[in-house]
């Protein structure tokens, strides 16, 4: 049977975002490679610079985040940063849920930021902007971001900016982080794990440790017309906030490919409610798997017809005051790195994006989910609907 379609839970996910990371994916299966980004953290970056933005450029950014207004996104961005920054007590170890959200960005000694600008870096995205020397202390610089990133991700991220990425001709960075800590409401039974084949999409087979439950154990579970979710809560404790993990495992040992184009055609997918419902599954089993994945995003932004931003026509006169050099500012990498690790105990996970400026000139089998084979994943805050990280696993051997 087909998903159903269902309303959307949240309208504070981008479906540009969330299609240029099945763009993304195509790319990887190509090569085998595992894959984890974070939508939210794109959309966010992508909201902060359209507020720094004007003229054809804003139109741009404004239609591909499909909304309205500068105002819009602001309020949208803000939720999201409510949204992370509730019960997050970085110092509580114990907590069975940590998410925190953080924004920060490097401006050059040369530009000033304008007050309307600062205003928005400073109430909406709670970030402060710190003068630096590109010119002189380029690489003072980039230790200083990833210096950065690296705390705000309890040492997931490191090296977010490769050494020579920034010199003298850079303007601005920005950089956000986004840190996840869940605990499975139910956690897997480590005496239970043990290996069993994964099958790759070249038609290898690999043995890859796998994590069950107790058997007969009910779980959210539905079958539809060539694929299966599984959903998992996290532990909430006190938070209100409610993260669950889904799975999207094809019927098919190389189903994937068609999979994620079948997502690419409905961006609105996994912002959806599924429909599913409490199942017993005498077979379960979902590998273990730790990996990180980092690509510059700039060309397949490009791809997707977000182009403006990174030509000489840039307009973002609205970032700071104006100088020799306000009108010539352009838009150049956007770098991100994410990284992932689902265990019997839980799911950490963190990602930062860090876009850098420079100046210009039917019937129905016995219900089961043996995830052996590529599948694709989500982290979503059920409340709000937000997809915080999402994509695929090719080969849970894999750590980069």
């Amino acid at each position: 049977m087909d998903c159903p379609a269902k309303k959307p839970i949240s309208n504070l996910n981008s479906p540009f975002c969330i299609q240029m990371a099945n763009q993304v994916i195509l790319k990887q299966i190509a090569k085998g490679s595992n894959l984890v980004l974070s939508p939210l953290s794109f959309h966010v970056m992508l909201s902060l610079i359209a507020a720094g933005s004007t003229g054809r450029t804003l139109e741009q950014l404004l239609s591909h985040l499909e909304s309205t207004s500068i105002d819009d996104l602001n309020k949208i961005s803000s939720q999201i940063v409510a949204l992370t920054s509730m019960h997050s007590e970085r110092n509580d170890r114990i907590s069975s849920l940590i998410v925190s959200f953080a924004n920060g960005l490097w401006v050059d000694r040369s530009f000033t930021l304008k007050p309307s600008f600062e205003k928005i870096v400073k109430g909406v995205y709670k970030a402060e902007g710190k003068e630096v020397d590109f010119a002189n202390k380029a690489d003072q610089v980039i230790e200083e971001v990833n210096s950065w990133v690296e705390n705000a991700t309890e040492g997931l991220i490191k090296k977010l900016l490769a050494s020579g990425s920034l010199d003298s001709d850079t303007a601005l960075v920005f950089a956000n982080a986004l840190y996840f800590k869940g605990k499975w409401d139910r956690k897997f039974d480590k005496t239970q794990t043990k290996h069993r084949e994964f099958h790759l999409l070249d038609g290898q087979v690999i043995s890859v440790p796998f994590m069950t439950s107790k058997r007969y154990e009910r779980h959210l579970y539905g079958s539809f017309d060539g694929y299966k979710i599984l959903s998992i809560p996290y532990q909430t404790g006190q938070d209100t906030r409610q993260f669950s993990m889904y799975f999207f495992l094809p019927d098919d040992n190389t189903g994937l490919p068609n999979l994620v184009e079948k997502f690419n055609s409905n961006p609105g997918f996994l912002t959806q409610q599924f429909g599913l419902w409490k199942e017993d599954l005498p077979k379960f089993w979902i590998p273990r798997f730790k990996f990180s994945f980092e690509f510059e995003a700039s060309e397949t932004v490009k791809e997707m017809g977000l182009v403006l931003p990174f030509t000489s026509v840039g307009e973002f006169t609205e970032m700071v005051v104006d100088s020799p050099h306000s009108n010539k500012l352009y838009l150049s990498k956007v770098f991100h790195k994410s990284y992932i690790e689902v265990n019997e105990e839980g799911t950490e996970a963190a990602a930062s994006t860090a876009p850098t400026f420079v100046k210009c000139c039917a019937r129905f089998p016995t219900p089961s989910f043996v995830a052996d084979h590529p599948f694709m994943f989500m982290i979503r805050e059920e409340t709000s609907g937000i997809v915080f990280f999402t994509r695929a696993v090719l080969n849970p051997l894999l750590v980069a």
